[in-house]
């Protein structure tokens, strides 16, 4: 096992793996069964029966948001990382810090003033 090259043992942990997933699927199967039941297959949510079509369309501003909170919880992540080496990255990393936050600054700004940070509609009624 020792002379084994490195790309061999991983496929040889895949192979491991990869027969434990269909040993163990087909012993559920085989154990447990499958009785399909009309109950059994229908949807179910929250313990209430779901009513309507479940492609409900969300508006433009939520997905927005969204975005809006990814990029500046990667950005915390950044400059977290920014922070834990400080000391090592000098003038330059506090200049490069600097310029990064700045230019997400200048990014909330334009959200903010576009309005992409409230929930209800501008004042001509239109959502973004």
């Amino acid at each position: 096992m020792q002379y084994l090259q490195p790309a061999a043992v991983i496929g040889l942990f895949a192979l491991l793996v990869l027969a434990a997933l269909v040993g163990l699927l087909w012993l559920s199967r085989w154990l447990g069964g499958y009785r399909p039941q009309w109950d059994k297959e229908q949807p179910f949510e929250c313990g209430i029966p779901p009513t309507g079509d479940a492609r409900a369309q969300f508006p433009v501003r939520f997905y927005v948001v969204a975005v809006s909170f990814l990029i500046f919880d990667i950005e915390a992540a950044f400059l977290l990382a920014w922070a834990v080496a400080y000391w090592e990255l000098g003038v330059q990393g506090v200049v490069g810090a600097s310029v990064f936050i700045l230019i997400l600054l200048l990014g909330l700004i334009y959200e903010w003033r576009k309005g992409g940070l409230s929930w209800s509609p501008d004042r001509t009624g239109r959502d973004l």
